[in-house]
């Protein structure tokens, strides 16, 4: 979670928005974030907060650059009232590529499916002990403070942005800013970190150091390290 900054950009105590899930305009807090994600890139999201139906809604309006990340611009995520009034649930999710390349969701219907970083920092569970209501099947839900917009951001990023495939997620892979807070680096001590964050391979990693190294961006002092230009 460390590896994900979110900073408020501008708060709006009044403005209108939306509401496909009940077909109408509504009026409430409407919140701008900037998001700076390791793993995927740049995002920028609203939140709007509708206080008389007990609910927020997080949007992404930006994206990073890719075909399947432009699939997720416009996408909005919901986080209604649970049985704890201080809590908001969010019904879990993951994105799923088709073989034509557009991007889905997929509803969860068991807790091994549910990402290791939800299950680590989040609370999870099921849909009808979470709400009191029930569905048909199984759902999973995670819940956080309905004031914290922020973890809600986090949410989005991880079921939407995180679960699409990898090679996606390395064309934002922002490498070089990794690289400045090591300075000079083994390729190897390189080669776990990006494993561990970005879930990328060695023959992958190799080609992010040769554009680098092309740009004039870092210099390999041999075959073991590599050092910031």
């Amino acid at each position: 979670m460390k590896n994900i900054k979110i900073a408020l950009l501008e708060e709006r105590d009044e403005d209108s928005w939306f509401d496909l899930s009940l077909r109408q305009l509504r009026a409430g807090q409407v919140r701008f974030y900037k998001a700076d994600d390791l793993q995927t890139g740049k995002w920028l999201f609203k939140v709007c907060v509708d206080p008389e139906n007990n609910k927020a809604m997080v949007k992404a309006i930006k994206c990073p650059a890719g075909k399947l990340f432009s699939q997720l611009e416009g996408a909005t995520m919901l986080f209604q009232k649970s049985l704890n009034p201080d809590l908001y649930y969010d019904i879990i999710s993951l994105t799923r590529v088709d073989q034509e390349g557009r991007v889905r969701r997929e509803v969860i219907k068991t807790l091994e499916e549910v990402p290791a970083a939800i299950r680590e920092y989040f609370e999870v569970k099921d849909y009808a002990e979470a709400t009191g209501k029930k569905l048909p099947g199984s759902h999973f839900v995670t819940l956080s403070k309905k004031d914290n917009e922020k973890d809600m951001i986090t949410l989005f990023i991880i079921q939407r942005a995180w679960t699409l495939p990898p090679e996606e997620r390395q064309k934002s892979i922002d490498l070089l800013a990794v690289l400045k807070k090591l300075e000079k680096v083994s390729v190897t001590e390189v080669g776990h970190l990006a494993a561990e964050q970005f879930g990328i391979d060695r023959n992958a990693l190799d080609d992010l150091l040769a554009k680098l190294e092309e740009k004039g961006k870092i210099k390999k002092l041999d075959e073991s390290f590599v050092k910031i230009v």
